[in-house]
């Protein structure tokens, strides 16, 4: 039977993965994610856990002991934040293009230097190249939520997946969270099933030095050119969303909370003025919408319940009918804007013949805090620029101070 438990973020997504029934877990510990395995470690020494819990010396063998794990057909597990994302980059590429599974929880923090220990995005939008598929939470219970669908998802398609939420923000937050019972998670989530088996009197050759053209294997056929591997998983990438929300729509019916839509959406249909965010941010401008509304402004929210792949479409059409969209975001793309903001420039000019004007907003960098009542000021001055036909086209920095 399902049950409500008050837990912090990082129990949540310690929680979420014993009861996926991971098999190896390999992390470091880093701020604000050392609970998650601390938390799993504990499980495996009880025996509540039947699952290998292996120490490394950093990051980045964590990630290579994840990828022999799942190579060798284990559901695995791991968790990171911050610089140990950033040295595990060379590992990350290598799970992408090595085809495997595994979820990896990422508390949110900002990269050094100069150094903190508190919340921003920009670790794991950095690594938004590396082939992995990209889920953001808004709260504990889509940490836990996540973590289930996001097994599922990745194993469907053989794409690694990061399941990303704010570190302190919600990694250190209690909230209540609805937990499932393990007998309905067996049921959404059946044991891994590899796509080849190990056997060592039938050897196969993983990941082999392959050439610019395609080359027959023993057996004569053609095999991938490395162009070709790479074409592979872009299109695999491409085509995730319809799998994304096939699992979704699975998700709510086994447990009542649906997440098949790839964007959390509130008050937008009529909205003149959209927020776009990703994460946290998205519950703080739910509170200002609220706010502004009663204020006789027009204002919705749309929060990106996957950012990778991106969901242009989905996102261009919910903001067809907006006159404006303004932009909030934990990260930014050094010299030039908001990597949100620049993609969903991109996604409008591909699917949507109207052209809204587009003011971004850099929030929360190193846990700068921020409060509905920012957004709701953020929001005046939009209206303000727009009334008096101001364009902003460089970034702004919400609460920067010098």
């Amino acid at each position: 039977m399902s049950e409500t438990r008050i837990i912090t973020g990082n129990e949540t997504a310690a929680l979420a993965a014993k009861l996926c029934k991971v098999q190896v877990i390999a992390a470091y510990p880093i701020t604000p994610q050392s609970k998650i395995p601390e938390t799993l470690s504990s499980y495996v020494e009880s025996g509540e856990l039947a699952a290998e819990f292996v120490r490394v010396e950093s990051e980045h063998s964590a990630m290579g002991v994840c990828i022999s794990a799942s190579l060798v057909g284990a559901r695995v597990f791991t968790a990171t934040s911050a610089n140990g994302l950033a040295y595990m980059n060379e590992q990350l590429h290598w799970a992408a293009g090595a085809r495997v599974p595994i979820v990896m929880a990422v508390a949110n923090r900002g990269l050094g230097a100069p150094w903190t220990i508190l919340n921003d995005m920009q670790d794991t939008l950095s690594q938004r190249d590396t082939g992995w598929i990209q889920l953001y939470c808004r709260n504990n219970q889509e940490i836990l939520d996540k973590i289930i669908l996001g097994f599922k998802l990745a194993e469907k398609v053989l794409v690694p997946t990061m399941v990303c939420f704010d570190g302190f923000r919600l990694s250190h937050t209690v909230m209540p969270v609805r937990v499932p019972a393990q007998e309905e998670v067996d049921e959404f989530l059946p044991p891994f099933e590899p796509v080849y088996e190990i056997d060592p009197d039938d050897p196969i050759n993983i990941n082999p030095v392959v050439m610019t053209d395609p080359l027959p294997g023993p057996d004569g056929e053609l095999c991938p050119s490395y162009m070709g591997f790479r074409r592979r998983l872009q299109e695999t990438l491409e085509n995730v969303i319809p799998v994304y929300r096939e699992v979704g729509e699975e998700f709510a019916a086994r447990f009542g909370r649906d997440y098949s839509d790839p964007l959390y959406r509130y008050l937008a249909d009529d909205a003149d003025i959209l927020f776009v965010t990703q994460g946290s941010v998205a519950s703080e401008a739910t509170a200002a919408t609220d706010i502004l509304r009663e204020k006789g402004i027009k204002v919705g929210v749309l929060g990106l319940n996957i950012f990778r792949p991106f969901p242009a479409k989905d996102i261009a059409e919910a903001t067809g009918n907006a006159r404006v969209l303004t932009v909030f975001e934990k990260g930014i793309s050094y010299g030039y804007e908001g990597v949100l903001c620049s993609e969903l420039k991109a996604a409008l000019y591909s699917f949507n013949g109207n052209r809204p004007e587009v003011f971004n907003y850099i929030v929360g960098l190193g846990g700068k805090d921020l409060n509905p009542g920012d957004l709701v000021e953020a929001i005046e001055e939009v209206v303000k620029n727009v009334e008096e036909g101001r364009r902003i086209t460089s970034p702004q920095w919400l609460g920067s101070g010098v």
